[in-house]
């Protein structure tokens, strides 16, 4: 039936072009979490908004067949799936447009040729409705369609007039609308069937919509025509298949036939029987039903990119995943691992089609399998606080909605399962107090804008209770020595174990939020033992051209922490590949662009701009571009070389050549002078720079020779050394304020770098001091005490030390308990130790400072305690 669609609209009577399905994540349409119309790829073009130089810009007539899914949104078919014979998440929608060519009578026509003559369907079988007008929109009936299927050949019996809400389509609030025409399906044959049409009668069913887009309605509700009138018909191929075949259900067509006999087979229940409502007393057939159609949505979400997660279509996914897993262990009683097992059979009924499903089946069955675990440990869990939450408030009649919402939102919980289990032990489910939690949620939500590389030391005690292995750092140190001199680092793969935002645990990052992800292995070095840490990207699996700068690496607890910021959605489970870079961009090398590029300044250099075709831009040398981003023909700038030159003769590029439609200056003096202001490694090999010009360039020199004139008498007036507590901590907030103004300052990125080298050496410098200041005083203080002393350091940081009188407590065990209350880390002996942490709040770790060595210390003799804080 689909190859039968897609020949006859392509054939030379009709001429139609064929285009191929878009995924089903939608292009650049925040509107729509998946695509559930043939309509959405071509929203441009009916919009008008289409690139005049694009592809589609020239599309008149198309056909095609979409993959939809109906599961999320404003179309949310999900729950209806398994209840009933004829409801599906994904679906596919046969299609054919026709954009300002061809309006009612060839669409009308070429319908009923298609039913009749080439599917064989019996015209006594058919009913044809269209638009029987709208007083109150002042609209009349559409006489003219009506009048085109009378010619066709059908009888006035069998054609019927409805009103707005049947047959007139709108794609919203204001845009393009017109009045459909709708043909319709009896089962049964021998009988009037016009009272059934659009009655909900599961005998009479819609297979054919043919919309004609003739208005468009403006933002104060009026209808005026459109310029040019489009055509947009669409066909339900799973229910045209179950017309053709014979079949009153779609489940029961040779799309989902090869699926049922697996699930059988893998699950060893009863045959299928077809059954619903009442009838089905067990849900097994509504098991077998949503399994079947599931695991379509999911193969075909997943092989385009889709995987499950917390946020948008993920979730969506998510819970389509777990809803089938549901059906499998608790209904069918299956082994764990069916969903996955019926892949394969979803790739032999579709990969001819869709190829994209072949490509890696493998992947497909692993991501549902690992989600299916995690979601049968959720479930023991999810019982299990049920259970003792019930027993707590034994004689509830109202389940709380704090519980329900945290298994809901945190362990992936159905609300309809929750639902369930508790009607079975006489207690309601309160879902308007759910629906209102969402909506306070979806509130507050806001995105993280902030993310260091540390771990706290709740989320390090999650990922140990949780079970994840620490990180295999070894491969840090597999490099080479290269024949040129150079290190030479191999890219390591690596599974994605964790993903912390904000010190908590999630379990994926949106697009364009920073986090902290632990790998099982890596090779990246963490700043440890006084060397930095490497700098480098990860390229996720899922999306091979998205590199993921990795801005700084961290160990802590031997979980690798590396810092990213997510140019896509990254997930807990995804295999990634891992590349160190080189060294970044030195600041010798910095001056020399800046050199560079005052000289073409100085040279005064044309710059020229040419509109060619695409495909002659390849002969350009040196020129990087991905085709498939730019129009067709595409503008292309050049800096001192004309661009018929570089098409013609391939010359060297002396300057730059880009492929660029913004505006540029006409020649290079212009510039007048250039600042190199900022510099930052993107990923390996590339680097981002801020540039200033001509009098913010002067002002950014001046700058930079200002600053170096502070930072030199800084270093002048630090170099006696402080003699007292209170004139260290006064330069250390003066290094800290200089360095401040020096990362902050518009300056040359090259004089930045040498003296933030300064500060970083004076501070050390300064704080060696204050250290030794601060343990001296615990040293001196008494030698019959048992001492700690905490100290805010201007840096954030809080800084540790301690002494105990020997055979008392434990110096060390002391000091890291008390650091680890301030997300910190601590060493020593059992005599002394030293620490440092983050938690401003000093008040409350000197309590639990001094309650730590008390209870230590309640077995032994009396001991003199001091725990005390330092300005």
């Amino acid at each position: 039936s689909r190859r039968g669609f897609s020949a006859s609209a392509r054939g030379t009577k009709h001429g139609h072009r064929e285009v191929a399905s878009s995924p089903v994540t939608p292009r650049a349409d925040p509107s729509l979490l998946f695509v559930n119309a043939g309509m959405n790829q071509f929203k441009p073009l009916l919009l008008g908004t289409v690139d005049p130089r694009s592809e589609m810009a020239g599309y008149k007539r198309v056909v095609n067949s979409q993959k939809c899914l109906r599961a999320g949104g404003k179309h949310n078919d999900l729950e209806d799936v398994g209840r009933d014979l004829y409801h599906h998440t994904f679906f596919e929608m046969l299609g054919s447009w026709s954009f300002g060519d061809y309006f009612k009578e060839e669409a009308c026509s070429m319908a009923w040729e298609l039913l009749t003559q080439v599917y064989g369907i019996p015209e006594d079988q058919l009913y044809v409705t269209y638009f029987g007008g709208d007083a109150a929109l002042r609209l009349s009936p559409d006489e003219e369609t009506r009048e085109i299927w009378r010619s066709i050949g059908v009888s006035p019996g069998r054609l019927l007039p409805f009103g707005l809400g049947d047959n007139f389509w709108e794609m919203g609030e204001t845009g393009p609308c017109g009045p459909c025409t709708e043909i319709h399906y009896d089962h049964v044959r021998g009988r009037d069937a016009s009272a059934q049409v659009n009655a909900a009668d599961p005998e009479v069913l819609e297979i054919w919509n043919l919309v004609f887009m003739e208005y468009n309605r403006e933002a104060d509700g009026n209808l005026r025509p459109l310029p040019r009138r489009s055509v947009d018909t669409g066909l339900g191929l799973e229910r045209l298949t179950a017309v053709l075949q014979g079949k009153r259900s779609n489940y029961d067509t040779d799309h989902f036939t090869p699926l049922l006999d697996a699930i059988r087979m893998g699950s060893g229940a009863r045959c299928y029987r077809g059954l619903v409502g009442a009838a089905d007393t067990e849900s097994v057939d509504m098991a077998y039903r949503v399994l079947a159609d599931h695991a379509r949505a999911l193969a075909v979400c997943i092989a385009d990119g889709i995987l499950p997660g917390m946020t948008g279509p993920q979730l969506v996914l998510r819970r389509i995943l777990r809803r089938a897993v549901r059906f499998s262990s608790e209904v069918l009683h299956a082994p764990p691992g069916l969903l996955a097992s019926l892949v394969p059979t979803v790739v032999e009924t579709l990969g001819d089609v869709y190829p994209e499903l072949t490509r890696d089946v493998t992947q497909i069955m692993d991501v549902i399998n690992e989600n299916e675990e995690a979601f049968m440990s959720s479930l023991v869990r999810g019982r299990r606080i049920i259970n003792r939450t019930l027993e707590r408030s034994s004689g509830a009649q109202t389940f709380p909605v704090d519980v329900a919402w945290s298994l809901y939102q945190n362990l992936g919980f159905p609300l309809d399962l929750i639902s369930v289990m508790l009607e079975e032990r006489g207690v309601r489910l309160d879902s308007a107090g759910l629906e209102q939690r969402e909506r306070e949620e979806t509130e507050s939500r806001q995105p993280g804008s902030e993310v260091t590389g540390r771990l706290s030391v709740h989320a390090i005690a999650e990922l140990q209770r949780n079970g994840v292995p620490t990180t295999d750092d070894t491969p840090k140190y597999s490099y080479t020595l290269g024949s040129n001199g150079n290190y030479v680092f191999e890219p390591s793969r690596a599974q994605v174990l964790a993903l912390c935002v904000d010190q908590s645990l999630v379990q994926e990052v949106g697009e364009g939020h920073c986090c902290s992800v632990i790998l099982d292995r890596t090779n990246f070095y963490p700043e440890q033992g006084g060397q930095s840490p490497d700098r480098g990207y990860l390229v996720p699996d899922q999306h091979q051209d998205s590199l993921l700068p990795v801005e700084d690496v961290q160990m802590w607890a031997g979980y690798v922490a590396h810092q990213v910021t997510a140019l896509v959605t990254l997930r807990v489970g995804e295999k990634v590949s891992l590349y160190v870079d080189e060294a970044p961009v030195t600041t010798q090398q910095l001056q020399e662009v800046e050199r560079i590029a005052q000289e073409l300044v100085e040279r005064n250099e044309e710059v020229h701009i040419a509109v060619v075709p695409l495909g002659q831009t390849a002969r350009i040398p040196g020129l990087r571009a991905g085709h498939e981003l730019y129009p067709d023909p595409v503008r292309v700038v050049s800096v001192g070389v004309a661009v018929d030159r570089l098409l013609s003769s391939g010359d060297g590029v002396s300057g730059s050549v880009e492929l660029c439609c913004g505006t540029h200056l006409l020649q290079t003096g212009l510039i007048q002078d250039l600042v190199i202001t900022w510099e930052r490694q993107q990923v390996k090999g590339i680097s981002r720079i801020t540039a200033v010009t001509r009098d913010q360039a002067r002002e950014a020199r001046e700058m930079g020779r200002v600053l170096e004139q502070e930072v030199e008498s800084l270093c002048v007036r630090a170099e006696p050394g402080a003699t007292s507590l209170g004139d260290s901590h006064r330069m250390s907030r003066e290094v800290g304020q200089m360095t401040k103004m020096v990362d902050e300052a518009v300056m040359p990125q090259w004089q930045r770098r040498e003296l933030q080298t300064k500060l970083k050496a004076l501070q050390r410098r300064v704080n060696t001091a204050l250290r030794k200041l601060e343990t001296g005083m615990t040293h001196t203080h008494n030698p019959q005490l048992s001492v700690m002393l905490l100290s805010q350091q201007d840096s954030g940081m809080v800084f540790c030390a301690c002494q105990v009188l020997m055979s008392t407590l434990c110096a060390a065990d002391w000091a890291v308990a008390v650091c680890a209350q301030m997300d910190g880390n601590a060493g020593g002996s059992s005599v002394v130790a030293q620490g440092s942490g983050t938690n401003s709040d000093l008040e409350a770790t000197l309590k639990f400072a001094t309650k730590y060595a008390k209870n230590k210390l309640a077995a032994q003799e009396p001991t003199v305690l001091d725990a005390q804080e330092t300005p």
